[in-house]
């Protein structure tokens, strides 16, 4: 009757700690999980940080026209993941849109500042720097060219 017993408990303690380990599994952060925030899944947690597109596939590709890059503002081209800018008139910065703090795409630019509404990150619109966190790196440079009124990737 012991060994009964025995096997039995075993057999239940061991049932009990493979929801406990599948649940805390679950709560790990990974690198690859591709989670996101809710409502945001274009970049997703754990993010590459920010990276830019391929510089070879996309070199001369057409974003769109300087016109509509307003002066102390940005505008978003969210299927390249870049956001360009214009801190003064005629000076166009380019960026990843990418969040550096959680991997989203940054969802407006305003108020002076790139903004990301997952967790209300601000970066500078002349070089990309942090102006709010969580964030805590820049956003990295992608480098453009405007030609005929237009902005091309470089």
């Amino acid at each position: 009757m012991t060994d009964h017993l025995t096997s039995r408990r075993t057999v239940l303690a061991a049932a009990g700690t493979v929801p406990l380990a599948t649940a805390l599994a679950g709560c790990g952060d990974s690198e690859d999980s591709g989670g996101g925030d809710a409502g945001s899944d274009t970049g997703g947690e754990g993010g590459d940080g920010g990276k830019s597109p391929d510089a070879e596939e996309s070199k001369g590709q057409e974003l769109g026209k300087a016109a509509d890059v307003p002066e102390g503002g940005g505008k978003i081209f969210e299927s390249e993941k870049v956001v360009v800018t214009q801190p003064s008139a005629g000076e166009y910065k380019a960026f990843s849109a990418v969040c550096t703090h959680k991997g989203c795409v940054v969802t407006s630019v305003g108020d002076g500042a790139v903004n990301c509404a997952c967790h209300g990150s601000k970066f500078d619109l002349a070089d990309g720097s942090v102006k709010a966190g969580p964030a805590t790196k820049a956003l990295p440079e992608v480098n453009v060219t405007v030609e005929g009124g237009s902005i091309k990737l470089a």
